[in-house]
């Protein structure tokens, strides 16, 4: 089903099958001269149907159209060469258009493999076959019209300003309409759940880079914070002040789990709280290990970062231990 929310600004929610996120927001600002699409669905049959059920119902011309691939993830950028084929024009951040691109050909998914092992998910028989990213990304590469922070995409009454809000991936980005007070944010910043900050690799501190993300968006003037999960937000502020605290918990919770020994960061993910319905560790689907495994990687790396733990490898496996004071 597709809403107005806004003056000709229209929210579809794309079903995500046997996925815990359940749905994806896409959004449709349209005009008589160019309509914009942000984000898209899965690239499976199931998305699309869906998808078109929408753009049907308003009559987009996809060649007067173009899309924002806020991020990386398949549930956002799955559809993108779809559209492309249709004469859709995509935009996407230089980092994470890089990105996409590199899951088509495999290069993205070695440093997968890379980091399985050095968490020790081996041990849980996790595979990159098991991973929604890699089973619902696009499949060939495409040509993206990079974007960056100051660059402005016009659409009918509405100039939208590109704003860089890396953490949730390394290239994110958001849309901020200061006229009328709107920022369309992604993964970024969600109502209820929490966006998965994962670990990036080791010339980044992604958990640090969020925070200042999270900080840079608090000081603009939004009276609407359109998200990509969930609930549009309001009160924008006080939901930036709960993620914050979100992860000052986390990062304590994983202090206490390597306080005495220390732990690789599939253990520690195996003994952090998780709010899942399943009770124990071994229960997990295999998704859900390593996006577990990736966010206390994120965590434990910003704990080594800023001098409170130290981290050693052993037969290429990761170890972190709180220092000692």
């Amino acid at each position: 089903m597709i809403t107005e929310i806004y003056s000709n600004i229209y929210k579809q929610e794309i079903p995500l099958p046997k996925n815990p996120l359940k749905a994806v927001n896409s959004y449709i600002i349209t005009s008589p001269e160019r309509n914009l699409i942000i984000d898209t669905g899965f690239n499976i049959e199931e998305c699309k149907k869906a998808f078109m059920e929408g753009i049907e119902e308003l009559a987009i011309d996809f060649t007067k159209t173009d899309l924002l691939v806020t991020h990386l993830h398949s549930d956002h950028s799955g559809l993108a060469s779809e559209l492309e084929k249709q004469g859709v024009r995509v935009y996407a951040g230089k980092i994470d258009g890089k990105m996409i691109n590199d899951m088509t050909n495999g290069t993205y998914w070695d440093n997968f493999n890379r980091y399985k092992n050095m968490f020790h998910l081996n041990q849980d028989n996790v595979s990159v076959d098991d991973n929604p990213g890699y089973k619902y990304a696009l499949k060939e590469p495409i040509e993206f019209t990079p974007v960056e922070e100051g660059d402005v995409i016009n659409i009918g009454e509405y100039s939208f300003n590109i704003v860089d809000i890396p953490g949730h991936t390394p290239g994110h980005v958001g849309l901020y309409e200061k006229n009328h007070k709107l920022f369309f944010c992604g993964d970024h910043i969600l109502d209820k759940i929490t966006p998965n900050i994962a670990f990036w690799g080791f010339e980044r501190d992604i958990l640090e880079v969020y925070f200042n993300s999270l900080k840079k968006v608090y000081e603009y003037d939004i009276d609407f914070l359109f998200t990509a999960h969930r609930n549009i937000i309001i009160d924008y502020k006080r939901r930036i002040n709960e993620l914050l605290a979100h992860h000052d918990h986390r990062l304590n919770e994983v202090k206490e789990i390597i306080k005495n020994n220390k732990k690789t960061v599939r253990d520690t993910a195996a003994n952090m709280h998780w709010e899942l319905r399943y009770d124990k560790w071994e229960d997990f689907p295999k998704a859900q290990k390593w996006f577990a495994s990736a966010e206390a990687a994120s965590h434990l790396e910003h704990l080594a970062c800023i001098g409170e733990a130290e981290k050693t490898e052993e037969d290429g496996i990761l170890y972190y231990k709180l220092k000692s004071n």
